[in-house]
C-alpha cells in the first residue's frame, strides 16, 4: 500500500468515525427534531454520489468512507422521515 493509500485511508476512517456518534444516538433515541430533513437528504445524496465516483474510479479509501458513512447517513435519514 502506497503512502498516498494509507493518507486516503486515514482521513477516510477519522470523517467516518465522527458520524458514529449521531447515528447511535439518532438510533437509540429517535429524536429528529433538530436535523434539517433538507440537509440529511442532499448530504445522503451526496455521500451516495462520492460512493459511485469511488466505484468507478477504483478508489478503495473513497469506496470504503463512504460505504460506511452512506449507511450512516442514511439510518438518520430513514428516521428523520420516520420520526421527524
Amino acid at each position: 500500500m502506497s503512502g498516498l493509500e494509507i493518507l486516503g485511508f486515514v482521513a477516510a476512517i477519522l470523517t467516518t468515525v465522527c458520524w458514529l456518534p449521531q447515528a447511535f444516538r439518532t438510533l437509540r433515541t429517535k429524536d429528529t427534531k433538530s436535523l434539517s430533513l433538507l440537509t440529511q437528504s442532499i448530504f445522503t445524496l451526496g455521500v451516495g454520489l462520492w460512493l459511485i465516483y469511488g466505484i468507478l474510479a477504483g478508489n478503495a479509501p473513497i469506496i470504503f468512507a463512504n460505504s460506511v458513512t452512506f449507511v450512516l447517513v442514511a439510518a438518520i435519514l430513514a428516521m428523520k422521515l420516520r420520526y421527524g
